[in-house]
């Protein structure tokens, strides 16, 4: 029996509405940081690390709890979503200091950790069948979320840091009452019992499921990091582009993204996740090799080149996903999402950082060829498994 058609939508919608939590704020926080007299760029690496962390922390928490399989996904993305909310809305705090608002963005990245894995965790639970396509149209829902900043950074001149993290305090909230009123526990759901951290390490006993997860982490290697120096990549080619310019070519470069993970949903339904995994990662393979040459071409084709890569790099996010979550035991599956999304986060620390490094110490575009790094492991992870 096909689940009631409103279900999708909501999910979608209080998943992008939620997150806001995570990527809106980032939009604004030159101005945070001015606000309270803080030094610009320690305080906004710190903070944005910060969300990461509590995120990071937040995932190993609820896998080795088993929150997401013990209680119903519903309640918890309802009350991480309220909780997270909260704590963007402390960022007002006339007396916050650095460490006060580190604090807050930890404990958002904390309860987001209740948000991203529990909303595919909800997903599984109600589309057995063409999971592919529901996880990458929730994925896609994530990647506009992760491109708002930039636009938010194009055209917000002039509003006020305040009204940006009320309306997002209260669309996190709208998101998280919309999905619990909405959504209940899905069929396909099946309680699980609290693992200790024996258990949630023997997840990765299981053979596909563990291929499936080297795959993601590969995959992850490359993407976040790519995000990241987006913008940088575009001052690359043009150092005199205004500042508006590059953050709306930006945001068209990741948010692109989304459409990569409609389409690659819905060929996985005729071809199978790993099939347009493997194609997706194999084209953005070519594109960390490739960029270093492209800098060369004309401006408009180096923008066409980066959002083709835009797209190939997130499609296959949620086919992995959809792997992972075919491969786990029905009652273990919110927690194997959930760990291997805390493992996924913690290696794009580690990219981001080396790519950092890089380009400090060697200034030269050919370091962005170490993102090819994780596509080739996940190339090699895909095709010597038995996934389909």
């Amino acid at each position: 029996m096909n689940p009631p058609k409103q279900i999708l939508p909501i999910i979608i919608g209080a998943q992008f509405l939620c997150t806001s939590l995570w990527f809106a704020s980032n939009g604004v926080l030159t101005q945070i940081v001015s606000a309270y007299g803080l030094d610009a760029l320690s305080s906004l690496s710190n903070l944005t690390a910060a969300v990461q962390l509590g995120f990071i922390l937040g995932t190993l928490t609820f896998a080795l709890l088993s929150i997401t399989d013990r209680f119903s996904p519903s309640k918890v993305f309802f009350t991480c979503a309220v909780l997270g909310a909260l704590c963007n809305l402390a960022i007002l705090w006339p007396k916050n200091v650095l460490l006060t608002l580190a604090l807050f963005r930890m404990m958002t990245g904390f309860f987001l950790a209740g948000i991203y894995p529990v909303g595919m965790k909800i997903a599984a639970d109600y589309y057995e069948k063409g999971l592919g396509k529901s996880l990458s149209l929730l994925v896609g829902a994530l990647v506009l979320g992760t491109a708002f900043p930039h636009a938010l950074n194009a055209f917000s001149i002039g509003i006020s840091y305040k009204i940006v993290i009320i309306s997002t305090t209260l669309l996190a909230t709208l998101g998280g009452l919309a999905l619990y009123l909405g959504v209940p526990d899905g069929p396909f759901r099946k309680k699980g019992n609290q693992f200790g951290l024996k258990e949630v390490i023997g997840i990765f006993k299981i053979k596909p499921l563990k291929t499936a997860a080297l795959g993601y982490f590969g995959h992850m290697w490359e993407l976040y990091t790519f995000w990241t120096f987006v913008p940088i990549m575009i001052s690359a080619f043009k150092s005199n582009l205004p500042p508006q310019t590059t953050s709306i070519l930006s945001f068209v470069i990741i948010a692109i993204g989304s459409v990569g993970c409609i389409i690659g949903g819905f060929l996985s339904q005729k071809y199978g996740p790993k099939k347009i995994a493997t194609i997706a990662l194999s084209f953005s393979f070519v594109c960390c090799l490739l960029f270093p040459i492209t800098i060369q071409l004309p401006f408009n084709i180096f923008i066409l080149f980066m959002c083709l890569w835009g797209m190939a790099v997130i499609t296959d996010s949620p086919l992995f996903s959809t792997l992972v979550a075919s491969a786990a035991p029905p009652a273990i599956t919110g927690t194997a999402l959930t760990l291997i999304n805390c493992l996924g986060y913690t290696l794009t620390i580690v990219s981001i950082q080396v790519v950092s490094m890089a380009i400090i110490s060697f200034s030269s575009p050919w370091v962005y060829s170490l993102l090819a790094i994780g596509p080739m492991v996940g190339l090699y992870v895909l095709f010597s498994s038995k996934l389909k």
